[in-house]
């Protein structure tokens, strides 16, 4: 699979969009709900985001060369921490996109948490980081209707048409 950069870019921008349109309809519910056990493996809103948050982070140290001593940290579940740095993590996937100079479609070596040696292209592991997003996002969607909130409509083509 062969994906040019100014798609790659695209997808990355739907994805800081449609994360700070959520960030902003989880602001405005009560706090005690941010903590509401959906007994799923994340179980909270906060805890959902912030697993999506420790993904996009671990994957951005994988395709930098960084290695992180833990997937997860404990300031991770705090939504102030989710609003502010998030967005910059975002902000810093596009600029590396921008600045990567390689093919995106050649494979980089990187180790998971357990030490584990593997390979895949940029351009797999942006795609994988979206659509990961994307999955999660929906998630907390689901977990906002649940508590009587509607979510912020995040579909790819309203994203489309906002530009």
């Amino acid at each position: 699979m062969s994906v040019d950069k100014a798609t790659l870019d695209q997808h990355l921008a739907y994805t800081s969009w449609a994360t700070n349109h959520l960030l902003k309809a989880v602001a405005a519910i009560p706090s005690d709900q941010l903590l509401h056990n959906f007994n799923t493996a994340d179980k909270t809103i906060v805890g959902t985001l912030a697993h999506v948050y420790a993904a996009d982070r671990i994957w951005f140290d994988r395709v930098t060369g960084k290695r992180r001593a833990a997937f997860i940290e404990d300031r991770d579940r705090d939504f102030a921490v989710l609003q502010r740095e998030w967005p910059e993590l975002l902000a810093s996937w596009r600029q590396w996109l921008a600045n990567y100079s390689e093919d995106l479609n050649l494979p980089i070596q990187y180790q998971d948490m357990a030490g584990n040696p593997y390979q895949n292209p940029p351009a797999e592991i942006i795609l994988h980081v979206v659509n990961h997003g994307t999955h999660h996002r929906g998630q907390v969607s689901g977990f906002l209707r649940t508590l009587g909130h509607t979510p912020p409509p995040l579909d790819l083509i309203r994203y489309y048409r906002s530009l």
